[in-house]
């Protein structure tokens, strides 16, 4: 892109203190030409500073200008970025960063203090670097290793192949402790075509990418990437007009953000009339999306303009895509009645199966597996974009990979199942079905018809002592609810539908607990706990 576009605009992302006196945020910007001179001193400075091919190295770096040019470095370079969500809590940190046996650790200030204090790493970290001040922990400082060679001229490249180890990305951990997912350059450049195909994105487009490890697949799609003020692990809480504003000064015309992310903008939309005539494709996921957020948010958009839900997961991703046209139309006549969330058919590249719903291991892959179609099961994935393992985690691995030939299938964790048209249904997670005597209950499909009503925000199916519970998080703002009355129309809705006739308990919480990363995913396991309490 550097050879091919140099002048054009790589990234822009604000300033510290970036308002002008119009309130108008003031962003830095970089062209190709300029990120790619950039990622190249930067490799060079790394390997300088006695970092290798092979070496793990934690990245603790907020969006912005060292985030993109390390991320990109390291990949030239071989050296292997270690991503790990900052927000998931100092216990499940200390365990993530000792799991992934790092020998490197580059990071701001806070971090590296949190580091020495908390002990992280500190059995395998020998080789670290800094950005901003360096205190009593030693190491490189970040403006060393820019500086080393500034001289014109490519970076230092080694020749990847498809199976050399590029990153370990941790999941969210929404449903356990967080695990590596090992991403081979080969997973890495499927990824690529399979999210440039699938959503036909091409040079000279501009990009939001409200996800900072997304945000690394534009530049190498030749897309321009905005990055917006914002505190990237606390997406519900965006100010909406930090994604509204340069939107329109930009001229964006894709976007990401997660379900959450989209809820808080399109309500702030729906109630100030914003319009985003702009804007010429939507993306959202990490959790299903709620219909009415989708329904607010479209409202800003043009009629021909859809927003598109592809549903995958750190392992393996994207898996299959549906927009919201389809969305809309399902949700009224099936979503509503229990049948689960329709995400979509398989994106080109992606083969999807159905397996009977088992919590053991499975070595082998034979089609005697499957379910017949219209039959809920466990969602297994196999394509080039598929990850083979967790790193350190020989157990996670044997449970979640099923060996096929010389290749590996994924099991999602995920239920699911065909419909007569070949689109995949989402049933919630594996884990988070609910026995109650004989009947099994699952929660994507108990949920929705809950979640229809007005003046419910989202509800959260948990088992307590062999009781099917119903957790409801009530709509805010406006008038009070009278939670009497809603309980009382939510129990006759129970008892009137034959998938949630074994509901007869139900209890109102004031805000859900949910996953670090998008702000979307219910921790079921954590209201379970909270609705015992309760009952208690």
């Amino acid at each position: 892109m550097a050879d091919s576009r140099p002048d054009a605009l790589a990234i822009a992302f604000p300033e510290k203190n970036s308002l002008d006196k119009n309130g108008i945020t003031r962003y830095q910007k970089l062209t190709f030409k300029e990120l790619a001179f950039e990622t190249a001193c930067v490799a060079r400075g790394l390997l300088a500073a006695g970092f290798e091919r092979g070496d793990r190295v934690v990245v603790m770096v907020p969006p912005g200008f060292d985030f993109f040019v390390l991320g990109f470095s390291m990949l030239q370079t071989g050296i292997v970025p270690v991503f790990i969500d900052p927000g998931m809590g100092a216990k499940n940190l200390k365990e993530c960063i000792a799991e992934a046996e790092p020998v490197g650790f580059i990071g701001i200030s806070k971090a590296h203090a949190a580091r020495v204090l908390l002990g992280w790493g500190k059995k395998t970290i020998r080789k670290t670097v800094t950005l901003g001040p360096r205190l009593f922990w030693g190491g490189k400082k970040m403006q060393t290793i820019r500086n080393f060679d500034r001289s014109e001229g490519p970076g230092p490249f080694f020749d990847a192949g498809p199976e050399d180890i590029a990153a370990i990305l941790f999941t969210s951990g929404s449903t356990g402790v967080p695990k590596g997912v090992v991403y081979s350059h080969g997973n890495f450049r499927a990824q690529l075509e399979m999210i440039r195909d699938t959503f036909a994105f091409s040079p000279g487009e501009i990009n939001m990418p409200t996800f900072p490890p997304f945000a690394l697949f534009n530049p190498a799609l030749g897309m321009s990437s905005i990055i917006p003020d914002m505190d990237a692990t606390k997406p519900a809480f965006v100010n909406p007009k930090n994604i509204i504003g340069p939107i329109k000064q930009f001229g964006i015309t894709n976007m990401f953000g997660s379900p959450a992310l989209i809820d808080t903008v399109g309500r702030y939309g729906a109630a100030n009339g914003v319009k985003l005539p702009g804007l010429k494709q939507v993306i959202s996921a990490g959790a299903p999306a709620s219909t009415k957020a989708l329904l607010r948010f479209s409202a800003m958009l043009t009629p021909e303009v859809q927003i598109f839900t592809p549903y995958g997961s750190t392992e393996s991703m994207p898996v299959t895509k549906v927009g919201s046209r389809q969305i809309f139309r399902e949700a009224e006549e099936k979503t509503g009645n229990g049948s689960g969330v329709c995400i979509g058919k398989a994106v080109a590249g992606m083969e999807i199966a159905i397996i009977r719903i088992s919590d053991e291991a499975i070595p082998n892959w034979s089609e005697d597996l499957e379910v017949a179609p219209g039959e809920i099961g466990e969602i297994v994935v196999k394509g080039r974009n598929v990850t083979r393992s967790y790193f350190n985690r020989e157990d996670a691995t044997k449970l979640a990979k099923i060996r096929d030939g010389n290749q590996i299938r994924h099991r999602m964790g995920d239920l699911g199942y065909f419909d007569a048209e070949g689109n995949l249904w989402f049933c919630g997670r594996k884990a988070h079905r609910v026995n109650v005597g004989e009947q099994e209950l699952y929660s994507i499909p108990c949920e929705e018809i809950f979640n229809k009503h007005p003046d419910v925000f989202r509800t959260a199916l948990v088992g307590v002592n062999g009781k099917a519970v119903l957790c409801v998080e009530p709509e805010k703002g406006g008038n009070p609810i009278d939670q009497a009355k809603l309980r009382a129309e939510l129990l006759d809705w129970a008892a009137e539908h034959p998938l949630t006739g074994a509901i007869k308990t139900l209890l109102f919480h004031p805000g859900f607990p949910v996953d670090r990363r998008h702000n979307a995913k219910i921790i079921r396991e954590k209201l379970a706990v909270w609705a015992k309490n309760e009952l208690t």
